[in-house]
């Protein structure tokens, strides 16, 4: 559905992005991830054709979105981390506008265009406000608004940045189950810097670094990929000195850490199952005969946090990072003269 091949973008001397490849399947929801000027927003304006790229392909549902961009962006909803809103019109007036825009009416499905409407509002959850003044709106039902107008012309493809921003916990959970329905039928990819958010909507994740892709797959995938190793957690009543003593003789234990209270938290030698098992065995039958109490024992998820901190560690040198919005600016303002006919 979105592919993605090679993708590179010079500022001048500066290189935004270097070689990212990747691709998105239909009914996929993906993360895309990356410390602030890691590239995310460069690779996004590329996607949706508002930048040109200097070298590399991007392919939407087959459609190259370089050499035909009119017919590759009706495939594509895009939401911004700042909408584009008009926020002296009315929000049936700004649908309605964009629905024109879009030229919606030709997916619409012999719907009229105020049902058509009507259904993407109660599906955003700003049914009822059709004849709010935007401006006048909370920033979270801006935010909403925001997301209808992508949603506008049955798009295949959602790119969405930083989609929650401005909404309270309970708009928060709602905007995540829709994009999880919408990921059932649709290719989401979705950017933002909450990283729980990611992993609560996302069954994979992509991360860029340095302008280019460090790590593609879910979260367990990338936590594996990153250590040898398993980690147990404990919960165990006893002496702290008998319970590390006894826990170190283990054979399947290469470290133990005494976290909080009654918690400890055990390395394996390797990431096998038969590790795991064998240790568990020894685990529980050692701390019986050692006289302590074992509450509790279960693998450590590890945190798609730790991931991304793991995988962005490294510092950034300047010649990577991505330009600066008055540099983007003058940039895009020398690729406007040669796109004229809507041509990138």
């Amino acid at each position: 559905m979105l592919e993605v091949r090679n993708l590179s973008k010079h500022y001048g001397s500066k290189q935004a992005l270097n070689q990212v490849s990747f691709s998105i399947g239909r009914g996929e929801a993906v993360g895309f991830l990356g410390m602030n000027g890691a590239g995310k927003s460069t690779t996004m304006n590329i996607l949706t054709g508002y930048l040109s790229a200097s070298d590399g392909d991007v392919l939407i549902d087959g459609v190259d979105i370089l050499t035909d961009p009119l017919r590759a962006k009706t495939k594509i909803g895009y939401l911004p981390e700042q909408p584009p809103l008009y926020r002296d019109m009315t929000v049936q007036e700004y649908l309605s506008f964009v629905y024109d825009l879009k030229k919606a009416g030709k997916k619409a499905q012999a719907r009229p265009r105020k049902e058509y409407l009507k259904g993407i509002m109660e599906l955003t959850g700003i049914a009822g406000m059709e004849n709010r003044i935007i401006r006048n709106l909370s920033k979270g039902y801006q935010q909403r608004v925001g997301l209808a107008q992508a949603l506008v012309g049955d798009p295949e493809i959602l790119i969405l940045d930083e989609p929650t921003v401005g909404l309270d916990p309970a708009q928060i959970i709602e905007i995540r189950q829709l994009i999880r329905q919408l990921a059932q039928s649709r290719t989401v990819l979705l950017s933002s810097h909450i990283l729980s958010e990611v992993q609560a909507v996302c069954g994979r994740i992509i991360i860029l670094h340095q302008g280019r892709l460090v790590a593609d797959g879910t979260t367990e995938e990338l936590a594996g990929s990153l250590s040898d190793s398993r980690q147990i957690e404990l919960e165990v009543e006893g002496d702290r000195r008998t319970i590390q003593e006894n826990l170190k003789k283990i054979p399947q234990i290469v470290e133990v850490s005494h976290e909080e209270g009654n918690l400890w938290t055990v390395w394996l030698r390797d990431a096998q199952d038969s590790t795991d098992t064998a240790a568990r065995r020894a685990i529980f039958r050692t701390m019986a005969q050692a006289g302590c109490v074992l509450l509790s024992m279960g693998r450590r998820r590890v945190s798609l946090e730790e991931v991304f901190l793991k995988l962005t560690s490294q510092p950034e040198p300047t010649d990577g990072d991505e330009p600066s919005r008055a540099e983007q600016d003058s940039h895009e303002k020398e690729e406007e003269g040669q796109n004229d006919d809507g041509n990138l």
